[in-house]
């Protein structure tokens, strides 16, 4: 891995030539003022605020909420790119949905010695309440978001796997929405897969799982914590997209066994639970006995057969980042092959030899807490103070088996308007996969997280970063379009599914001034 970042519009780093295949994007942004964008961006911004897209920051009091900074130039994957990202994502999910059913069922892969069971069975995020249990349709992450990092032209690495509750995916979906609105001219250049079926995907993976007993019109529901948490605007979001209710926990009753929604023309059966609320307050018979955020019963209920719980409870174990490090052999053990996708390169730091060379090269590593999130708990070894570095030293001497460690990647940049114009910032990618009965889906686009402050590789929202749409350009052999007033989409094969292309006419009336030669500052391309 080198150590000059690659540009995904520039290529090389340090400037060049522009990748071919993006040569428009690059002249779009050379012949777009500087001023003209960030009116746009600011106009995505401020249309954001006023819907409400925002998140709350825990412990900040003084910024409880806040909108996720959106920059206005896209990042933008080719056809062949995603085609061979997605058959590296199929592989991947289809394995976590394997590692779970056996983990919770017969445990072969500890029985043939492929994964120490003590990290498992010792593992927090193992439930063994769960047990024995069979989800219908034996699927259990029904939606993933993996983490993906870019090194290099045909470089991609999974950072992290999200099984549990993976959020996101409505800045997607209100990204591609400002993007249409603010640059239709985008749209013309390049044939854009678009996203904007998601809502219609997830209902249908939502009803493809329900339980058989449920008939041919399962009732689905989506289950927040409340307008406390962090993500509520994303819970609301959805529901609304989908047209289904949004309950929380004082909704929801179970009787018998079968869970009911309170409604004004009485009890309602509820088949299917899209759940935002972590597995220890999801019932509270059975998992933390003082939560306020579950539904007593629910894990009966589940047991029983009579309702599907969306992702599974348990699934924690699958994105354990000391689970993470065994992925290849994960993928291996259950796919028969080698895996499409690599990891980034991970110290266990619960094996002495790892340790050692982790204490040897603090400076250079980047640490992380095995069960942390959001930025935290982490650390950047280049970038960090002495007094940092000794404080994680003096972590990993005393718990280890806490924390892994990797190499500081390069991570590839893409254009970002910064205050003194389009600079190179490092990004990263989470996209969506669904598993229903019928398979595997990839959502052909996905969230793109942007570290905002120049040469940071911390991209996480709650540290500061931002977000751009990710644009997946279509393969125009498979296209098979229908026209509509304004608007193209069309029907192709991607990925292993369908997926709808995006792209808009010119505009009749340009909403932008006439371009003037403004070159893109290409900083350290």
């Amino acid at each position: 891995m080198g150590t000059q970042a690659f540009d995904e519009v520039m290529g090389a780093p340090n400037g060049g030539s522009t990748r071919t295949e993006l040569a428009e994007l690059h002249r779009w942004l050379s012949e777009t003022p500087p001023d003209e964008l960030r009116r746009r961006q600011q106009s995505a911004e401020t249309t954001f605020r006023q819907l409400g897209i925002t998140f709350a920051v825990y412990g900040e009091s003084e910024a409880s909420e806040r909108i996720i900074p959106f920059d206005i130039v896209p990042r933008v994957f080719l056809a062949d790119e995603w085609s061979r990202l997605s058959e590296g994502l199929v592989q991947r999910v289809e394995a976590i949905n394997a590692f779970l059913v056996d983990i919770y069922g017969e445990r072969r892969i500890l029985k043939e010695g492929v994964l120490p069971p003590d990290l498992i069975l010792g593992n927090p995020q193992f439930r063994p309440e769960i047990a024995g249990f069979r989800p219908p349709h034996d699927v259990w992450a029904h939606i993933c978001g993996i983490d993906l990092v870019r090194t290099g032209p045909d470089e991609f690495y999974v950072l992290e796997d999200n099984a549990r509750t993976p959020s996101g995916v409505s800045y997607m979906l209100e990204n591609r929405e400002a993007m249409v609105r603010l640059c239709p001219e985008l749209f013309s250049k390049f044939r854009v897969a678009a996203v904007d079926s998601y809502p219609d995907m997830l209902l249908e993976t939502m009803r493809s799982v329900a339980p058989r007993s449920a008939g041919q019109n399962p009732n689905c529901v989506v289950l927040t914590p409340g307008h406390y948490n962090s993500a509520y605007y994303e819970h609301s979001f959805l529901a609304d997209s989908m047209g289904i209710e949004l309950v929380e926990a004082a909704d929801l009753v179970v009787d018998d066994d079968i869970v009911y929604m309170r409604t004004i023309a009485g009890r309602v059966r509820v088949d299917v639970i899209y759940r935002r609320v972590d597995d220890d307050f999801l019932d509270p018979l059975v998992f933390r006995a003082d939560s306020m955020l579950g539904v007593p019963g629910l894990i009966a209920a589940y047991a029983a057969g009579h309702v599907a719980i969306i992702n599974a409870p348990g699934n924690g174990i699958a994105d354990d980042k000391a689970i993470y490090s065994y992925m290849p052999e994960i993928v291996k053990f259950y796919s028969g092959g080698e895996p499409r996708l690599p990891n980034v390169e991970t110290y266990r730091c619960r094996e002495p030899e790892a340790l050692r060379y982790v204490l040897d090269h603090l400076d250079q590593l980047v640490v992380k807490l095995v069960d942390g999130s959001g930025g935290y708990g982490m650390l950047v070894g280049p970038t960090a103070s002495k007094a940092e570095v000794e404080t994680f030293r003096a972590a990993l001497v005393a718990e280890p088996q806490r924390y892994i460690a990797q190499p500081t990647l390069a991570l590839s940049t893409v254009p970002t308007l910064a205050d003194s114009g389009l600079c190179p910032r490092h990004v990263d990618f989470r996209p969506f996969v669904l598993t229903g009965s019928q398979g595997v889906r990839v959502v052909p686009g996905g969230l793109t997280r942007v570290a905002l402050r120049e040469g940071s590789l911390v991209v996480n929202s709650s540290q500061g970063g931002g977000t751009k749409d990710s644009f997946v350009l279509m393969d125009k052999r498979s296209e098979m379009t229908q026209t509509s007033p304004g608007m193209t989409q069309g029907m192709a094969g991607i990925g292993g599914f369908s997926a709808m292309t995006q792209t808009t006419e010119p505009p009749a009336q340009p909403d932008t001034p006439e371009p003037t030669h403004t070159k893109v500052d290409g900083g350290d391309h």
